[in-house]
């Protein structure tokens, strides 16, 4: 089973007068282009079921997914919110995977996609691995989604993306 991981596009940086709740900050308008154009290239990877944080900046990258690269709609997944534990993303999500017909996608937020990605790689939540904004990356499982169970199959840049576009 495959497992991939996107975090948002670009976002306006946090600013608590404009966005006091900062789950309603959205993606910049040059961030969801550069995704959008980008995206198409993730069209071949499309999953069987696309999970989203219900944060704005998220759920729109997830959208874009959904239109320019012919993903699933996206379906809400409290527990990709910014902060989470990895503990309480890796429970929802062996419920999910166990009943998936094929890779399933998530779309959040740094550092709980970075955590994640971490301790199903190595069994650490803290091994260092980044992905960019608009990045990608795919884990695979033999078995259960355990740590330190998955294989690194790739990661994805959005200079890379953009490469693979010309």
């Amino acid at each position: 089973m495959d497992l991939y991981l996107v975090r948002h596009a670009i976002a306006y940086d946090r600013d608590h007068e404009r966005w006091p709740d900062d789950s309603k900050r959205p993606l910049t308008p040059e961030g969801e282009e550069g995704f959008r154009g980008i995206s198409r290239q993730l069209a071949k990877f499309a999953p069987s079921r696309l999970f989203s944080s219900p944060y704005e900046r998220a759920w729109r990258t997830a959208e874009v997914l959904c239109e320019a690269a012919g993903w699933p709609e996206p379906e809400y997944m409290p527990a990709l919110e910014p902060d989470i534990p990895t503990e309480k993303v890796a429970l929802v999500l062996e419920d999910l995977i166990r009943d998936a017909d094929g890779p399933t996608a998530l779309v959040g937020h740094r550092p709980n996609l970075h955590q994640l990605a971490s301790w199903f790689l190595t069994g650490d939540q803290e091994v260092g691995i980044t992905i960019k904004k608009g990045g990608a990356l795919c884990i695979r499982f033999d078995g259960r989604p355990e740590p330190g169970a998955g294989e690194l199959r790739w990661l994805l840049t959005p200079k890379i993306l953009r490469s693979l576009t010309g």
